[in-house]
């Protein structure tokens, strides 16, 4: 599997894309549809309609990198957003690959020494 950085902003694009689509017509959804410039080295997520195909599109300084997912059961958990993409962080890209919907969570304060 492939792994972004901690810092990378990763986008996931709500709305059904076709999975013929690879490198350039990928990379016009994300200049045209998207609004971002395919070329800044942020991760973009697609998934098809059915929800059973996922691919990401990122930029490295050699060129452009695919990785592709295709389940045998299930579907991947992608709910509609009104601008039509999310930001994700790569925990929740994780959470989305592995098909784990964290429903109601708490995150508890955690102590800070002061250096």
């Amino acid at each position: 599997m492939f792994a972004p950085g901690s810092q990378a902003r990763i986008w996931l694009c709500t709305q059904p894309t076709d999975m013929r689509k690879s490198f350039n017509g990928l990379s016009a959804l994300i200049k045209n549809q998207m609004q971002h410039n395919p070329l800044s080295g942020e991760y973009f997520v697609f998934v098809n309609r059915r929800k059973t195909q996922m691919k990401v599109l990122y930029f490295e300084p050699s060129g452009y990198c695919i990785w592709s997912k295709r389940l045998e059961q299930g579907q991947f958990q992608v709910r509609p957003h009104a601008r039509g993409q999310k930001p994700l962080s790569w925990a929740d890209l994780q959470l989305l690959i592995e098909g784990i919907e964290v429903q109601k969570y708490k995150q508890f304060k955690r102590y800070r020494h002061a250096a």
